[in-house]
């Protein structure tokens, strides 16, 4: 595909992809394909519900899709990832044939198939094209993509959320095949080099949390807490009691393993004033290593549209605070947090004896470009 520089040309090759997949549906697949155009009230509900589970993400499936309806699908996505974004995408949904095997191919979530590279979903939201506002959302167990188009520019690419199940696994040779190495790597690298002060301040609890703490909230809010596995998924109950209540075991499991009581909790937990240690307290060597980290999740969609550059500037970086829970061992649980002004990065490994990652890059003040619609509908009103 060729690169394109703007966001404009973003927004375009956007619309000519989502048109293109939707000219190929037929009627019956378009109710479950398509939603109501963005808003900045209630009908923008469903638009704004997110997940990292393996559960009904809201859109066409691509198991109800033909193979040239899929292709269409997939190349909506490429338009909305930078290249290495797309193939850590792919490399996820991959590893459900994986995480399948590892778990002895039994896992079912009150579905046919429990892990599965065909239950990833797809939804456009209003027209595509045009200066009206419209967006689209693709997700499935361990990705959520959510990008939004206002006046022919693409100016919302978060909630991102990639993750990776297992976080590790072996290929031929013994060489370990890790799609989000270094999203974990840097981070170890950054805290673990942090003079013992520092790191102090960086880790705000030796033990880490069961998830990242925001977890698949629409809005994050001071004070946001772990939610429990059971409860990030689209209905609050499977209708199939037995495999309710093992996801239900499973969720308790995780919860025991990570063995948090109020005061952890407390320890982690959300707040407006950044936690951990500021980058302007940071050596220019660590400073390069934060760079470098930023970029595994700024990186991840289009340089145009990419926040990335704007912490070559030394007074943003130096807003960005580390923080970290958990071992610095390597294999160890562990979660850490990014945090400034627009700014917010988790990350956790915590899982599955540490082998089960999960990242999100989020925009604390306009998530799903909610500032750029009330500004919109403000300047358009019906």
């Amino acid at each position: 595909m060729r690169p394109v520089s703007t966001p404009t040309e973003i927004a375009s090759a956007m619309a000519d992809a989502a048109t293109t997949w939707l000219d190929l549906l037929d009627e019956g697949q378009r109710p479950d394909a398509t939603g109501d155009a963005p808003a900045d009230d209630g009908s923008d509900a469903e638009r704004r519900r997110w997940f990292y589970t393996p559960t009904d993400h809201g859109g066409l499936d691509l198991h109800r899709q033909s193979p040239t309806q899929q292709r269409a699908a997939m190349r909506l996505v490429a338009t909305g990832l930078s290249e290495a974004g797309y193939v850590t995408v792919a490399t996820t949904m991959g590893l459900e044939n994986v995480l399948d095997r590892v778990e002895g191919f039994v896992t079912r979530f009150d579905r046919e198939r429990g892990r599965d590279p065909g239950l990833y979903y797809l939804r456009v939201f209003g027209e595509p094209g045009g200066e009206a506002p419209w967006g689209w959302r693709f997700g499935g167990h361990h990705v959520s993509l959510n990008n939004l188009v206002v006046g022919g520019e693409l100016v919302a690419v978060t909630p991102c959320f990639m993750g990776a199940d297992p976080a590790s696994s072996p290929l031929l040779g013994g060489a370990p095949h890790r799609p989000l190495a270094r999203v974990e790597d840097l981070a170890r690298e950054l805290v673990a080099s942090l003079p013992t002060p520092l790191r102090d301040r960086a880790v705000l609890n030796r033990k880490a949390p069961s998830d990242f703490v925001t977890a698949n909230r629409t809005v994050v809010s001071e004070g946001d807490r772990v939610i429990p596995l059971a409860g990030i998924w689209r209905d609050e109950r499977f209708a199939d009691d037995e495999e309710q209540a093992k996801l239900q075991t499973l969720s308790d499991a995780i919860d025991e393993a990570a063995d948090y009581d109020e005061a952890d909790h407390a320890s982690v937990e959300l707040t407006r004033s950044p936690r951990g240690v500021p980058a302007a307290e940071m050596d220019e060597r660590q400073r390069q290593l934060l760079r470098a980290l930023l970029g595994t999740y700024l990186g991840r969609v289009p340089e145009a549209v990419s926040p990335l550059a704007d912490y070559d500037d030394e007074a943003a970086l130096d807003a960005v605070h580390v923080a970290w829970a958990g071992s610095l061992q390597e294999g160890e649980p562990h979660y850490y947090r990014l945090q400034g002004p627009r700014l917010l990065v988790e990350w956790d490994n915590t899982q599955r004896g540490a082998n089960h990652a999960h990242s999100v890059w989020r925009d604390p003040e306009a998530d799903f470009g909610m500032d750029v619609l009330a500004s919109h509908h403000a300047d358009h009103p019906h």
